[in-house]
């Protein structure tokens, strides 16, 4: 048996701006209203996939890795490990975790795989059983990364992972040695190279985690892009391909970023537009 749950990491408050890319603050303001600073509330969400007596993990958020200095840029909210405690209100420990899927190494996406900050202390690798998975391309990317985004990488934590033996790097067309038969792969390079986007099998439609090529609701209209994404009109056409085919195929999307909405069903109205249908805040022990 197959079940998912989606589970709440540490938040984030971001530049609005940035975060919608060229779209008009007229626009954006009402799907999320800013705060005086002109940031708007984000979450760091991951889907806990639990498969038979396997536990697999998608991402684990920004965590809280961050010195307090860093912490108040990157406007993280929580002090504490939040993700730890949503794996606790479920009943399992972060030594339980087998496999860690990664979409790609962001901090905001990867930093939870890091214990929490201690002055005076150099970083650690949490989920000691787990392998880790991730991107081939995505993982290149985070070793030699372009001037643009190498402030979204860990150095420190991309050492850790090659040197625990237990990262398993994979390419378009792979299957993962580490998760097995019955998960099927998206590819993406718009937002960074070499995005990894899983896609499990349920009995009324696939669900995919769309990581940041679709990080909330608001930016499932196809024009609405990130700041932060590399190739802003190529992911509007990897966006497109993803959503005409999970229209197609009864789907639905779980959101990293969106704080209020975890999950929702691709629809398009009569002018063609993508939306969402059967929206839920959260999702605990989905079935297969």
């Amino acid at each position: 048996m197959r079940t998912l749950t989606t589970l709440l990491g540490n938040s984030q408050k971001l530049d609005g701006g940035a975060m919608f890319g060229n779209a008009p603050r007229a626009l954006w303001e009402r799907w999320m209203a800013p705060d005086e600073l002109h940031r708007i509330d984000l979450g760091c969400r991951a889907l806990l996939v639990r498969d038979g007596e396997r536990n697999v993990l998608v991402e684990t958020g920004i965590g809280a890795f961050f010195s307090p200095e860093l912490k108040q840029r990157y406007g993280v909210q929580e002090s504490h490990h939040v993700l730890l405690d949503s794996l606790a209100r479920v009943g399992l420990d972060h030594a339980d975790i087998d496999v860690v899927l990664l979409t790609h190494l962001h901090f905001d996406h990867a930093g939870g795989l890091l214990a929490p900050w201690e002055e005076g202390q150099p970083p650690r690798l949490l989920f000691p059983k787990a392998r880790f998975v991730t991107g081939r391309r995505q993982w290149q990317r985070a070793c030699a990364p372009h001037a643009r985004d190498r402030a979204s990488y860990i150095p420190e934590m991309l050492e850790l992972l090659d040197a625990s033996g237990r990262l398993e790097l994979l390419d378009e067309g792979d299957r993962s040695a580490s998760l097995g038969a019955g998960w099927r792969f998206h590819w993406s390079d718009g937002h960074t190279p070499g995005q990894l986007l899983p896609e499990v099998d349920m009995p009324d439609g696939p669900v995919v985690f769309s990581g940041d090529l679709i990080p909330g609701s608001p930016w499932v209209h196809l024009p609405i892009t990130m700041g932060y994404d590399r190739f802003p009109e190529g992911l509007i056409e990897e966006k497109e391909t993803l959503l005409a085919d999970l229209l197609a195929r009864n789907g639905r999307l779980v959101f990293t970023h969106d704080p209020d909405i975890a999950m929702g069903r691709v629809v398009r109205d009569a002018k063609g537009r993508y939306g969402l249908a059967e929206s839920l805040a959260g999702v605990r022990d989905l079935a297969r």
